[in-house]
């Protein structure tokens, strides 16, 4: 990496953590959406309070067996009630409902909570994915109506597949059901094939997020620098490893300097990479405690030094699926 890592600096973190951050974040996140009732941009919605975005699953893919929904119900009422704003959620983790109830359950207005779904990785084709959407929609009624961002989980199945999932999606934010539209776990062959189909049509629509796994072990840097050309915000799950990671000698250093947990020094690694990390616990310490990282920040030398350049997952990687 070099020294065009996009990093936020220190004068723009104050302790009031006032609207200069929320610009800094907002300059590196910036998200584009249909018009609505009134101008919206999710950035300003997923960083407007002092914290990364959490994930309530207990896991980042299908393979892994969900919370129960009393748990995760419980969990993202925990989040929402210290400050997170952004709940990650997937028909594969099972646990639509449970956010959607908590979302309802809580005193906060829908439009404060930026709710983030995706489409099931074995659905298939435009007609399937249309359907789907309506029945996400009609099963939580608590969404009121819309669904903040949507994005194909994992590029599974024909060209054809892919491309009429995107359509099928492009048509529901017309129709203001979605209001951003992203993809999950694409490779970069995957990435061009629909920035192609796109510049074939009138009204492509916008690819404004990513979701990969991503760290200091994974950096995923042909991924990422697609993304920075294109204009597409960058969502990194797994940021914390799975906890595999915390006794790394590439972390203990500045864990010692910081005073900071290794989870801490993570994502705080991953937002000054530029990237909006989705940390996940079912602790309420730690809920609290992946929030504080606002008060310090690593040398862009230690940037670059937790960038091993390694391919090192922790989770699956359907980036790798071929066309």
């Amino acid at each position: 990496m070099t020294s065009s890592i996009p990093c936020v600096n220190s004068s723009l973190l104050p302790h009031d953590h006032d609207h200069r951050l929320h610009n800094a974040i907002k300059a590196l996140t910036l998200l584009h959406h249909t018009p609505c009732e009134r101008p919206l941009n999710a950035a300003s919605r997923l960083w407007r309070l002092p914290n990364v975005l959490p994930s309530p699953s207990l896991s980042p893919t299908a393979l892994t067996p969900p919370s129960p929904a009393s748990i995760c119900q419980s969990v993202v009422a925990t989040a929402l009630a210290a400050g997170y704003r952004h709940i990650d959620s997937a028909t594969a983790y099972r646990n639509e409902r449970a956010c959607a109830l908590a979302i309802a359950a809580s005193p906060l207005p829908r439009s404060s909570i930026f709710f983030t779904t995706k489409l099931p990785p074995k659905l298939r084709g435009y007609r399937r994915t249309a359907a789907f959407i309506d029945g996400v929609l009609h099963k939580n009624p608590e969404l009121e109506g819309y669904i903040d961002l949507y994005l194909i989980h994992a590029p599974y199945g024909s060209s054809a597949d892919r491309l009429g999932q995107w359509r099928a999606m492009v048509e529901a934010q017309k129709a203001g059901k979605i209001r951003s539209l992203g993809v999950s776990n694409y490779g970069v062959h995957h990435l061009e094939e629909l920035k192609k189909w796109q510049s074939d049509q009138e009204d492509g629509g916008v690819l404004s997020v990513g979701q990969w796994e991503l760290h200091p072990w994974l950096p995923r840097k042909d991924i990422v620098d697609w993304c920075r050309r294109e204009g597409v915000a960058v969502q990194a799950y797994s940021p914390l490893v799975r906890a595999t990671r915390q006794q790394d000698p590439l972390l203990m250093p500045l864990v010692e300097k910081y005073k900071k947990t290794p989870a801490q020094v993570l994502l705080r690694w991953s937002l000054q990479m530029g990237f909006v990390p989705l940390p996940k616990s079912v602790h309420e310490e730690r809920i609290r405690e992946n929030a504080d990282i606002f008060d310090f920040e690593l040398t862009e030398e230690e940037v670059r030094a937790l960038d091993t350049g390694r391919y090192e997952p922790c989770c699956w990687d359907p980036t790798k699926e071929k066309i």
